[in-house]
């Protein structure tokens, strides 16, 4: 019955402009920020790195406005009493929802191939390092939108649930940064300052990025994905037996 949600979803973001104004806008910026700010021509060099390390930052914005949505219209406009009668479970309809929207992140990434084929035209990049930053990339976008739609479970305000999303996403982007870790240095032990920097999306993903597909960069992002979800279906069963 995930396929039915799944399905059921993925056609609610191209029947209306969802999809496609955060396509376009991901598209646009993604480029503004490889070629403009990130000197992907003026580096001299054959990779993607000026384009994959502003996608925290991208993701930041763009994926708590497309998360937003998942359950808080569907509290708001009444529709998830008829969701919740059909004969799925809680579970089958969160994994629905975010398998769709996770597929509509993935096709925004897909569809930066000319950006691979350009570095390629000009260079001899190693497409390896290329491929695990995009399966990096990815991951990493899956771990933001578990978190949106875990905001978005809490409130029918979908503002209340972007705004939510982006400031623990931004805890969690920012936490292993040199500004966040001094302010523990000089009080805290070694241990709660590692422990912290290893919750940070950056630290994990610069290593997708350069190629290194480690099991703890991999299995860091899938498990916040299943926590996030978790905590959403806890959620959403408390406010059905509400």
């Amino acid at each position: 019955m995930v396929s039915v949600v799944f399905r059921r979803e993925l056609a609610s973001f191209f029947a209306t402009p969802v999809a496609y104004v955060f396509v376009t806008i991901f598209l646009v910026m993604s480029g503004v920020f490889a070629f403009f700010i990130g000197n992907l021509y003026e580096r001299g060099q054959a990779d993607l790195l000026p384009f994959f390390n502003f996608h925290p930052w991208l993701y930041l914005f763009l994926v708590p406005a497309i998360a937003m949505r998942s359950w808080s219209e569907e509290r708001k406009s009444g529709t998830i009493e008829l969701l919740m009668t059909l004969p799925i479970s809680t579970f089958e309809a969160l994994l629905g929802k975010f398998l769709a929207a996770w597929s509509v992140l993935g096709l925004s990434l897909i569809l930066t191939f000319p950006m691979w084929l350009t570095v390629n035209y000009l260079g001899d990049p190693d497409n390896g390092i290329i491929i695990a930053a995009y399966l990096g990339s990815w991951l990493m976008a899956g771990a933001f939108l578990a978190i949106g739609m875990c905001m978005s479970a809490l409130t029918k305000n979908q503002v209340i649930a972007f705004i939510l999303a982006v400031v623990v996403c931004f805890l969690f982007v920012v936490s292993g940064s040199g500004i966040v870790l001094d302010a523990f240095k000089g009080w805290a032990p070694s241990l709660v300052i590692d422990t912290i920097a290893s919750f940070s999306f950056l630290t994990h993903f610069e290593s997708l990025a350069k190629g290194v597909i480690a099991l703890n960069d991999v299995g860091y992002f899938l498990i916040l994905m299943g926590t996030w979800l978790y905590a959403s279906l806890l959620i959403i069963e408390q406010k059905k037996a509400d």
